[in-house]
């Protein structure tokens, strides 16, 4: 694991574009796993001001988002679908049509999993974003999810909704279960790249660098990947220091 430590999340947003552009300047048609919450949306930014002052195009770029919650569609301002259009795919010039996340909506819940592994088997993520929950967790992946994990139906932690529950108007809006790729489906992905910033990650960042290979913190799982990069910023680093 490579490992990234800046000032700020300025810097961490900046870094985690660079690495970003180097594959889609070498890969037009890169398929790129991206990530919601509030950690990567400087990353993001960063792309649509390069897209803008640049001209890097996304017109054959593919996606496939990490996860979306289950029971909100896109109408929702709080879907996941939602999230990426305003704070990426509306402001550069991918087709929406190459992008790809799970329907929170699908009555067949089982089925719908299926569908998005039989997606990511032929679409394999020539990089993956993450960020990584205060407990360990990557994607909806809560800790206790086994390593083999693949796409499917999480009961989300408390711990989890408790983080999330800033993005809406109360705690008892925040949808109690998602979709979530599983630990498999982000190894799978050619290159890794997670991102951590404030000092309440540190607990979590020290064991995905240092800690015990573990199901109980689920992204100590990266320590095998063979090409991950944690960028994170100097508080959410204040352990491995």
């Amino acid at each position: 694991m490579k490992v990234i430590i800046v000032k700020d999340y300025e810097e961490m947003s900046l870094k985690a574009f660079e690495v970003m552009s180097e594959v889609v300047k070498n890969k037009p048609d890169a398929v790129l796993g991206l990530a919601t919450g509030s950690t990567p949306i400087g990353l993001y930014k960063n792309m649509i001001k390069d897209h803008k002052e640049n001209g890097t195009s996304y017109k054959q770029i593919k996606t496939v988002n990490l996860d979306e919650y289950a029971g909100l569609d896109y109408s929702s301002d709080q879907s996941y679908v939602y999230f990426m259009r305003s704070n990426l795919f509306d402001h550069i010039d991918i087709d929406l049509a190459n992008t790809n996340i799970e329907n929170g909506k699908a009555t067949d819940r089982q089925k719908e999993c299926d569908r998005y592994n039989a997606l990511l088997e032929v679409m394999q993520q020539d990089i993956q974003v993450l960020g990584i929950g205060s407990n360990g967790h990557i994607a909806f992946n809560e800790p206790g999810t086994p390593f083999g994990s693949v796409t499917h139906i999480v009961d989300l932690a408390e711990s989890t909704i408790k983080d999330n529950s800033r993005m809406f108007a109360s705690i008892d809006e925040v949808p109690r279960q998602a979709f979530t790729m599983g630990l498999k489906n982000i190894m799978n992905a050619k290159k890794v790249l997670i991102l951590a910033n404030g000092a309440n990650k540190a607990k979590a960042v020290y064991g995905l660098v240092k800690g015990e290979v573990t199901e109980n913190l689920p992204a100590s799982v990266l320590q095998l990947h063979p090409d991950c990069v944690l960028v994170c910023d100097e508080a959410a680093a204040s352990l491995i220091k």
